[in-house]
Order: C-alpha cells, then sequence, then structure tokens
C-alpha cells in the first residue's frame, strides 16, 4: 500500500492571471517546466559553478538525526567548505544538505543570475533561499514557520517532492509545538501498521528536474528527497490567508521561544513527551485508543 497522493498538476509556462486564478486563490500546487529559460542561471546554475564562485564559503550543514534538546531551533550538524561540500556530493552519497541559506548575504554577485518573477504577489526579496542534497538524502515531512507561499526553483538532478495541506494535520503525526512530523515516518516507504493513520492522508507528489518551479501554497506540509545531487533556490510570499499569517505570527514569536525555553528547561524529556504526544493525540482525534 502507497501513500494516498495525486500527482501535481504540470504547465509549461503560466501567465500571471491564470496562476492567480487557478493555483494560488484555491491554494493548489503546480509545477512550471519552463518559467526561468531567460535566467542566466538556467544555463549557468550547477555545482561546479557554485563551487567556483563560493568555494571558500563555510556553510551550515544538516542531516537526518533525530531533533536534540541540546540543539537550538535549526541548528546546523557541521560545517563545510562550499568546495569540499561540492566534491563530496558528487564522490558519494551523504546525508549532509544545507538548509536555508542566504545567497544574497554570502554569494551577492548570483543575484545577477535570477530576477524576481511577477506571479501577482510580493516576493520577499531579502530571502532567496538555497537548498543542497547529495543523492537519497531528505528532509523530514515538515512545513515551514511562516506559512509562506512558496516558489522552489530547481537545478541540476532530480528531486522527488510529497505534499500535504494543512486540512491533514490529524493524520500525519505533528509533534506539538513544533513544524515537523514524527522523524521516524518513512515518507517515501511508510509503515502503515506503525503508523495506521497515514492512509487517511491526502497529499501531491512530483519530481522536479532541472529549470522546473513548484509553487507549495501557504503552510504546505513538504518532504523533499534527492534522487541525485542538486540543489535548489526558494522564493516567498508572505501568508494572505488571515489564519495562516496569524499562525505564522504565533510560530516566530511564541512557539519557537516556548520549545527553546522548554528545551533548556526539562532536555531530552520534553523531546520524548512531544514524540509520545503526536502519537497519542493522532490516535485520539481519530478514534484510536
Amino acid at each position: 500500500m502507497a501513500l494516498n497522493l495525486q500527482v501535481i498538476p504540470r504547465v509549461k509556462t503560466i501567465s500571471k492571471q491564470d496562476f492567480l486564478t487557478q493555483y494560488f486563490k484555491p491554494q493548489k500546487p503546480v509545477v512550471i517546466e519552463r518559467f526561468i529559460e531567460d535566467w542566466p542561471a538556467y544555463t549557468k546554475w550547477n555545482l561546479e559553478y557554485i563551487k567556483s564562485v563560493a568555494g571558500d564559503i563555510t556553510v551550515p550543514l544538516y542531516d537526518d538525526r533525530p531533533v536534540d534538546y541540546k540543539e537550538g531551533f535549526n541548528e546546523p550538524h557541521a560545517k563545510m567548505k562550499m568546495a569540499d561540500y561540492v566534491d563530496l556530493l558528487k564522490r558519494e552519497p551523504t546525508k549532509y544538505r544545507i538548509f536555508l541559506w542566504n545567497i544574497l548575504k554570502e554569494v551577492p554577485q548570483l543575484q545577477n543570475d535570477f530576477s524576481f518573477p511577477d506571479f501577482g504577489l510580493r516576493l520577499m526579496k531579502g530571502l532567496p533561499m538555497l537548498f543542497f542534497g547529495g543523492r537519497d538524502s531528505y528532509t523530514f515531512m515538515h512545513y515551514d514557520i511562516d506559512l509562506a507561499n512558496i516558489f522552489h526553483f530547481h537545478f541540476e538532478g532530480k528531486k522527488q517532492i510529497i505534499l500535504f495541506d494543512q486540512k491533514q494535520n490529524d493524520y500525519l503525526y505533528k509533534i506539538p509545538h513544533s513544524l515537523i512530523t514524527r522523524e521516524d515516518i518513512d515518507f517515501n516507504n511508510p509503515d502503515f501498521e506503525k503508523w495506521p493513520m497515514l492512509k487517511k492522508a491526502q497529499g501531491f507528489k512530483t519530481e522536479l528536474n532541472h529549470g522546473e518551479v513548484l509553487y507549495m501554497p501557504e503552510g504546505y506540509w513538504h518532504y523533499m528527497r534527492y534522487i541525485t545531487p542538486g540543489f535548489s533556490m526558494s522564493l516567498r510570499a508572505i501568508a494572505r490567508n488571515p489564519k495562516n499569517f496569524g499562525k505564522a505570527v504565533y510560530n516566530l514569536l511564541v512557539m519557537r521561544n516556548y520549545d527553546n525555553a522548554m528545551r533548556r528547561l526539562k532536555g531530552q524529556q520534553w523531546i520524548d513527551w512531544k514524540n509520545e504526544q503526536a502519537i497519542v493525540r493522532t490516535h485520539q482525534k481519530n478514534g484510536i485508543t
């Protein structure tokens, strides 16, 4: 048995009005296949190019180890020179990923390789972020703290993506006071005996190739696995739905600080309690004792 996932619609290109009407307003994902072919990045951006312009920069790395109470919110697990990291990606599979790397801050010249497209939403121009990963590395199923509208541009290789909207929260074993599901769920090959409520979740799937753009609506859960080494850039626009905007403010000002405080106060006991509650609350909401 597999997850209940429908394939994300694809278009070759799209007008601003059609995007707003068909995807933004109903909050549905879409892959745009040929939207950035006029960007210099479309032909220039690959791992070797990034190595050539950013090789001496030390970058933060993350892997798939479980959350540890001693680590702060989004604290990296290791650091490495970008040149060494690219060599590692090309040499062998690695769990290390680069997560939320701000290219405007680190390599200003890369700004010349792309423009901010007009999707009819005001993109946050100070926050273009790059994400890198090696073959078979993946992110935990999560949603972003600001519940933003995200445009995810993929470069080099192939990437698998699974999405769920916020209506599926009761089935995903969400960790309380957090933005992730249980970290021991393999969304690429889920164990439905261990996680029976996943059978009720209805989501979306796709594979991204070089130059393709995925629109992820506000607050969508996303799991991303690198089928081959590669990297992506995300541009984002703030949540327009008042409920989602309110959740974003709460996450940024209250939830994150509360969780960090409880880690300091209760240590691993807090992490263990949250993991247990993910199961208890999910099963209670679905009538399982």
